[in-house]
Formats: structure tokens, sequence, C-alpha cells
């Protein structure tokens, strides 16, 4: 006995998966192929991070542009590779700085873009011929993206060499996260128009990034996570095909979005199953001969809910075991996030630190030196495998709902994501789950760390500017435009065009989705 444990004691992953005291090679199956090799297990490409590192892609957004775009500078300055765009919740929720219905709310979790000239002040003296852009918008995604081109454009870029990111995932919204506007189904066609768009015009941009980050947020275990995305991912894949786009046209673009949690080879497996599982299905379900489209691309941010309040510097830790997970696990792109975000959103200081975790981890502890470096630990092997099953039966229970739509239109995926939670809580309620600081050691005082404040007249400004941008600009045009919006939502051509001529003429983020809205209308769940 050892610190009142015996040897039988069971040990649990956050997916209630067992964890035996000792692993053997007869408890994992065939070795995988190389990294680079169908179905992907040990990573996209031969030789990984030896031939170039993830981007490290700090998410940042509060306020007006101006400030926003200084942090932007800051990161890139200390050495961020990509830029990651957070948006206040009026700008989620497709509503103008000025609307009445968000005005509270703007400039607090992210920066307010309602107008092009916004994005341009977002984006001012950035290379975007050079720089690569993550914008997490899910709902209006498709008009943040054509703001984004727009810009581009005007910079001189080519539309074929504009490179980033929209998530887009709005499936993800209705079971998680709540920022959606329009019902599933109509929303899904503003995906799936996006994919058309892109595929003719931005041909490097990556259409969706299918967000697990958000079910795992909400409380889902890691094989939730997995089985809950790809099931989405399923659903995408599906409603493009339906929509007349080729497989191998859209999917090589369609990337994905995964927390990185606490529990360290539980993680790590997490990732090389997804992979594996997701090669699989783009084969063998959708038939994709592209390589490209069964290769499963994904960026990872750490648990933003595994952050606490109480002793914040203890983050720093979870931080950096979280990030070398990615890392193992074969992560295109990370976010370490700040010790003091249970707090507020990070200051210059905490980001900056975060950034040098990912730095750390790339330049100084040698596992960027050689692909997959778990392949071959016998649990970290069997606990991808025992993955891989567990959310292979969950997506079959999902298909056999009817698939990811109708089992979040019934209810179904909130209800297991809200079971898991709750268990979760309890077991840490109970201690049977300790979280240093919160449940054990709690007692140790801390000394407080510096918090960032938002400047509410930068915010002010930003409703005052919103407000003179439509007062200033010919009116007739606009509401030409957004009637050719209206036009194209009543039927079924793809919106992405009207839209972008919508906003060359001045229309506003606020008054395209309002003009959608008085289509499709707002989605209010019944269950």
């Amino acid at each position: 006995m050892t610190n009142g444990r015996t040897a039988t004691d069971a040990r649990r992953t956050t997916s209630d998966i067992e964890i035996a005291p000792v692993y053997r090679a007869s408890d994992v199956g065939e070795p995988e192929p190389d990294p680079g090799t169908f179905p992907y297990t040990r990573g996209i490409y031969p030789d990984m991070y030896r031939g170039r590192l993830w981007t490290m892609r700090q998410y940042a957004g509060f306020a007006s542009a101006e400030e926003t775009n200084r942090r932007f500078r800051l990161l890139l300055e200390r050495g961020q590779t990509g830029l990651s765009v957070a948006f206040d919740l009026p700008t989620q929720l497709g509503l103008d700085a000025d609307d009445p219905r968000g005005e509270a709310e703007v400039g607090l979790v992210g920066v307010s873009i309602s107008t092009l000239d916004d994005m341009r002040r977002l984006l001012d003296g950035i290379d975007l011929g050079r720089a690569t852009t993550s914008m997490t918008i899910n709902a209006p995604a498709s008009i943040l993206m054509l703001m984004y081109q727009i810009v581009a454009e005007e910079q001189g870029v080519p539309a074929e060499q504009i490179g980033g990111t929209i998530q887009n995932d709005i499936l993800k919204e209705y079971c998680a996260r709540g920022t959606y506007i329009f019902p599933p189904r109509p929303s899904m066609r503003l995906v799936t128009d996006t994919f058309q768009y892109c595929a003719e015009r931005l041909p490097s941009w990556n259409t969706i990034s299918i967000s697990g980050y958000h079910i795992r947020e909400a409380g889902s275990s890691a094989v939730q996570e997995v089985a809950f995305t790809l099931g989405n991912g399923i659903a995408y894949v599906q409603a493009a095909l339906e929509a007349g786009l080729a497989v191998d046209a859209f999917a090589p673009r369609l990337s994905f979005f995964f927390n990185a949690h606490s529990n360290f080879l539980e993680e790590v497996a997490k990732f090389r199953a997804a992979r594996r599982m997701w090669a699989k299905i783009m084969a063998e379900r959708f038939g994709a001969q592209n390589p490209r489209s069964q290769m499963l691309r994904f960026h990872t941010q750490t648990a933003g809910s595994s952050l606490t309040a109480q002793q914040p510097l203890n983050n720093v830790v979870r931080v950096a075991l979280q990030g070398l997970s990615a890392v193992l696990g074969g992560t295109q792109s990370l976010h370490t996030n700040g010790y003091d975000e249970a707090l507020s959103l990070p200051t210059a200081d905490a980001a900056t630190l975060a950034l040098r975790t990912q730095q750390i981890i790339a330049f100084e502890t040698g596992v960027a030196d050689t692909a997959d470096p778990l392949a071959g630990s016998y649990v970290v092997e069997a606990l991808t495998d025992e993955i891989e099953r567990r959310a292979f039966a969950l997506i079959e229970d999902i298909e056999a709902r009817g698939g990811a739509v109708a089992a979040i239109e019934s209810g179904y995926i909130q209800e297991q994501i809200a079971d898991s939670a709750y268990a979760w809580e309890q077991a840490v309620e109970t201690g049977e789950r300790r979280i240093v600081g919160v449940n054990f050691q709690r007692d140790e005082l801390t000394a407080p760390v510096p918090l960032h404040h938002i400047d509410r007249e930068r915010v002010r400004r930003q409703i005052e500017r919103t407000r003179a941008y439509k007062q200033d600009r010919d009116a007739a045009p606009v509401e030409r435009a957004l009637e050719a919006v209206r036009s194209a939502a009543n039927g079924s051509d793809n919106l992405l065009p009207p839209m972008r001529a919508a906003l060359l003429c001045g229309a506003t983020l606020g008054e395209i989705c309002n003009t959608l809205r008085g289509v499709w209308g707002e989605y209010r769940p019944s269950f």
C-alpha cells in the first residue's frame, strides 16, 4: 500500500476508461503505418515538425479593432506565427455595435466588427499575403470571411493566396455553445455555400474548423468530444454532397479544432484516434480519393474550463502540459491560454508567457525532433484503440437517430454532454477528482495577479462610429444590395456573391444577418 492506495485501486480517464497498473505488448494491436501514411494515426506528414513547426496562433480580441490590432502586432513581434481573432458576442450573433439588443456586450469578450471599415482597422499594417488568420465565428462566418477577403485584395493579395480559417461550425453551437442565429437547416446551407464559394474563389482558405473544443468546454468527455465532432463532420460532408459538390473538391479544406485537457495520456491518444477515424470515414464511407481529403488537420487550444481562479499561477503548469499533449498528438496549430483567463481576458504579459510556453516546447524539449514520439507506448496505443472503439460506437448511435442534425434537434447530444458535465462536477465535489487549489491544497494563499480591463471609452466610440458609418453612406445602393441577398435566401443561388456585393456597397454585418432573419427566422430550441 502506498499513500492509502493499493495496486488494485481503479484509476479511470475522463472518459471512464479504466487504466491498468501496467500495459504490455499483448494489450495493443499491430504497429501503425509510418507518419504520412493512411490512416495517419502517427501524423499527417512523414517528418511532422522536423519539416515545419505547428503554427503558434494566440487567440486575441477585445474592445476596438485598433486595440486588438495592437495586441496582434505585439504577439507577432514576439514570435507568434498566425493570427486568431476573438469576436464579441454581438458580432457572433450577427448584431451591429449600435444594436440595442447587444450594446451591453460590445467589446467585452472579443473585438467588435460591424463594418468593412472595422475589418480594415483590425488588419491595418498586417501583411495578409504572409499571415494566416483564424476567426472564431460561426453563424455570420461567411460574412466575416468576405470582409477579410476584400481587405486582403485591397492589399494586393491574389485570391488564391489568401489563407486562413473560419470556424463556420454551426452544429456545435446548437449542442454546446449557443451563439446561433438561424435554424439548423438554413444554417447548413450557409456552410455548404461557403464550401462552394471557396472551392471556386479562395482555394487556400480552410472553409470550416469542425470544433470539438466547445463540446469539451461544455463538459463532454474525451470520447464524446471525438464522437460528436466527427459526427458533425459527417453531417457537413453529407450536406455538401447533397448540394452537388464532389467530395475531393471541398474535403481537402476541411479542418478541425480540439481541446487539450488535463488527462495527459488520454489526450495524446485522443488526437491519434481522431485522425485515424476521420481517415477511415472519408475513405470508406465517402470514397475520398485525394489523400488530403482523408487527413484530419486540426488546431488545438488548451482547456479554458480547466483554468482556476484559485491559485492562478498553477494554470501556467496546466497550460504547459496540455500544450505538450497537443504537440505529442500531432496538432497543426496551437493556442495556449493565459494563466489569468479564469479571471479576465489575458494581459499582454500573460499572453506573452503563453506564447513562450509554446516556444519552449518547440525549441527546448526535443519533442519536435521526431514524428509521433509516444508511438509504441503500450498505454498510449491501448488508449488510442479504446477511444476509437468507444467513439465509433457513439457515432453509430447518432447515425441511428438520423444523424447529427436530427440528434441535435431532438436534444440527444445536449443531454449526453450535460450528463457528462454533471458527473465531472460530482467527482470534483466529492474529491474523487482532485483539482489543485480548488479541492486539494486549497488553503494556500496566492498573491493577486494583475488583470486586463476593457477600455469602456473605446467601446463607446465603436458604437458611435457604427452609427456614423450608417448615416454617412448612400442608403439606396445598400437597400438594393440587401434585396439581392433576400432574393438569394428565398431561392437556391449561392448566398456569398450577393453578400459580398452588399458589403462593398456599405451594408453592415447586422443588416445582412437581419435580412436573413427576415427570410429564415431565428432558432428557438423546442426541447
